[in-house]
């Protein structure tokens, strides 16, 4: 097994197709098959289901994966430390919550690609869940979440802290009242959001469960309780 073998794999497994695989790596799609076929016999293991539509990973295939990607980003970078003249250049893909990208980003953006121009930069909002497991995949360089985040593997530092904020009835003046309301019903990003599970942790300590939640996909009040009429 070699990192032409680990760049094939990891581009069937993306592409979901021998012959796509082969298109991009402008070869044909023989010599990749044949390629995927000879790792699979070193490693003892199928990395994919073939079907009539393409092929999918194996529980096998899964585990390698983040390895492949691995290993091309340790070439990349390789490549890019023999070149590196001291100006940064090449892609970088960040990842952040939508909400931080579109308060506190644009000026660091704009700033950013003044003074590196040489710089591919990319940015994708998700959840602080999803974005992690992104950097851990290696689809992202890095991500803005909220913290803290403890993981071996990751490396994190407090670029800001933030003060949680809980919205609700003007006539409902404190958490306290709040419980006493009954039926309470939040408006939340998606599972995976760092602010909903904060605010779930807040209700639960007080004594209250929130029925079922209003999730919205892009930026809207993360943490909103109303008592219901």
């Amino acid at each position: 097994m070699d990192a032409a073998d680990l760049r094939i794999f990891e581009s069937v497994a993306r592409n979901g197709s021998m012959n796509r695989a082969a298109l991009e790596l402008h070869t044909v799609q023989s010599n990749v098959t044949a390629r995927v076929r000879l790792l699979e016999e070193e490693l003892g293991a199928p990395l994919f289901h073939r079907h009539h539509r393409g092929v999918e990973l194996t529980a096998a295939g899964r585990r390698l994966l983040p390895f492949s990607r691995q290993m091309a980003r340790l070439l990349d970078d390789a490549r890019s430390a023999v070149k590196d003249d001291g100006v940064p250049r090449g892609p970088l893909i960040l990842g952040t919550l939508e909400t931080t990208a579109a308060l506190r980003m644009p000026t660091v953006l704009a700033s950013f690609a003044l003074a590196y121009p040489q710089v591919e930069l990319v940015v994708r909002t998700g959840t602080t869940a999803s974005l992690i497991d992104d950097v851990l995949q290696y689809r992202l360089d890095g991500a803005f979440v909220a913290g803290p985040v403890h993981h071996e593997d990751l490396s994190t530092e407090a670029i800001f802290r933030e003060e949680m904020v809980l919205v609700t009835a003007r006539h409902i003046r404190s958490i306290a009242e709040l419980a006493q309301s009954g039926n309470v019903k939040t408006i939340v990003f998606r599972l995976g959001c760092s602010y909903r599970t904060r605010l779930d942790i807040v209700l639960a300590r007080h004594g209250m469960q929130a029925s079922t939640p209003l999730e919205f996909g892009s930026l809207a009040p993360c943490s909103v309780a109303w008592r219901r009429a």
